[in-house]
């Protein structure tokens, strides 16, 4: 199946293809569909499966049948840094079709929020908004939403966790009630379903791979002491394997102290956290995304909130306490079908964290043995794991590996422009 099949109008069509999209992926394949036909829907996915343009197609190809000069989309997003992604997306996807839109979300100066009143008051047909923010819109009176055809709620899980659940529901009274609604979403769990009862009616539902990495991620896990988590990180790094990476820690002041470690041993790297100001951050993203940067480290908050293609590696310097964290982690790599590695440290009061994350991918990952140079963890006890006939662990690997190497099995497809496939990437 290509775009074509699609039937898109032509100059949307037109973008895609400029853009180097030719093949679905799995969502879009079931969701485009559904979603032209007009009724609501529920799409569960993992991350990285191109959920995005899963809805921004049919949504756009819609908007170009209509052609009224009025904002008749709302989508509504967990953090600025995917309002902004999907902004772009628009921009990219709708080039040719003269379809507008505008991410509307908080901090900034006033610059920022003045830049947000004019474009809502001309009436952009999309607008792509973090909760809060458009609430201030909403009660200053110069938002009005009552030409809204198509409501999106992306990352519900996420909003939920970030505790926009009555800003959503606020949000929602000022809609019409005759309206398309799509609700789309990594994880499925209950608060998540009782949310969909109340705010779409009779929907399709569209489940794909629930709580899965993706098939192209070598998942490997480092047993280790945390005295020797950085040097590891160094050596995988200095190793020169990985053009891309993201290493993920379990706080702000984690963040900083890594970032400043890794910055002493001449390691090229930035640090994403929420102390930096707002253009300090789209600085950050944007030099990671040209490769000017080829490492950066941050919280959770950076796991949904980055659209990259191209990243080979993921590190885990600490484990996620929500295995469904570890999932959106991982899936920042391998995406639209290409490859990636994901590794974990993890040290002896990570033991439970990974042995829930192996519970719910349903699946051991493979132990990687530590480079002699580190020595052995001493202090950590046996993880979940076979054995062999000695009844020593068999940690997936010979000494000889090296740290964070890629295997002989060349499961690194890729070519050199960065890991696109070569029949195209996907919209994400």
């Amino acid at each position: 199946m290509t775009f074509q099949d699609f039937n898109f109008n032509e100059h949307l069509l037109e973008g895609v293809l400029s853009m180097g999209y030719t093949t679905p992926t799995p969502i879009q394949e079931m969701a485009i569909p559904a979603i032209l036909k007009g009724g609501d829907l529920i799409a569960c996915a993992q991350t990285g499966t191109g959920k995005t343009g899963a809805f921004l197609l049919p949504i756009l190809n819609l908007i170009t049948q209509n052609h009224e000069e009025k904002t008749t989309t709302l989508i509504l997003t967990p953090t600025r840094e995917l309002a902004q992604q999907i902004d772009q997306q628009v921009e990219g996807l709708a080039y040719f079709t003269g379809i507008s839109s505008i991410a509307v979300f908080g901090g900034g100066d006033g610059i920022v929020y003045e830049q947000q009143r004019r474009g809502i008051q001309n009436n952009v047909n999309i607008i792509i908004a973090t909760p809060g923010r458009l609430i201030a819109h909403l009660t200053s009176g110069v938002l009005k939403l009552n030409h809204i055809k198509h409501l999106v709620l992306d990352e519900a899980d996420r909003m939920l966790d970030m505790g926009f659940s009555d800003d959503i529901m606020r949000i929602i009274s000022y809609l019409p009630k005759q309206r398309q609604t799509l609700l789309f979403s990594a994880t499925m769990p209950g608060r998540i379903r009782n949310m969909a009862k109340s705010v779409l009616h009779n929907p399709e539902q569209i489940n794909i791979a629930i709580s899965q990495p993706a098939v192209g991620i070598d998942q490997q896990v480092y047993l280790v002491n945390d005295h020797q988590k950085l040097g590891l990180l160094e050596l995988i790094l200095k190793d020169g394997a990985y053009v891309s990476t993201i290493i993920f820690a379990s706080t702000k002041d984690k963040v900083k102290e890594v970032y400043k470690q890794l910055k002493s041993a001449h390691i090229k790297v930035n640090a994403f956290h929420s102390d930096l100001e707002q253009t300090e951050r789209e600085e950050i993203l944007l030099k990671f995304k040209n490769r000017q940067v080829p490492v950066i480290i941050g919280t959770d908050a950076l796991s949904r909130g980055i659209d990259v293609e191209g990243i080979d590696l993921v590190v885990n310097y600490d484990v996620p306490s929500d295995p469904e964290d570890y999932i959106h982690r991982i899936g920042r790599t391998a995406r639209a079908e290409t490859t990636g590695t994901a590794i974990t440290f993890v040290n002896d009061r990570d033991q439970r964290k990974l042995k829930n994350i192996e519970e719910m991918i349903d699946r051991e990952v493979r132990r990687v043995p530590l480079p002699e140079s580190l020595g052995d963890p001493t202090l950590i006890k046996m993880a979940p794991g076979k054995r062999d006939g000695g009844g020593n662990r068999n940690r997936g690997g010979g000494n000889n590996r090296r740290p964070g190497g890629r295997s002989g099995d060349g499961n690194k497809n890729r070519n050199q422009s960065g890991g696109k496939p070569s029949q195209g990437p996907k919209p994400q």
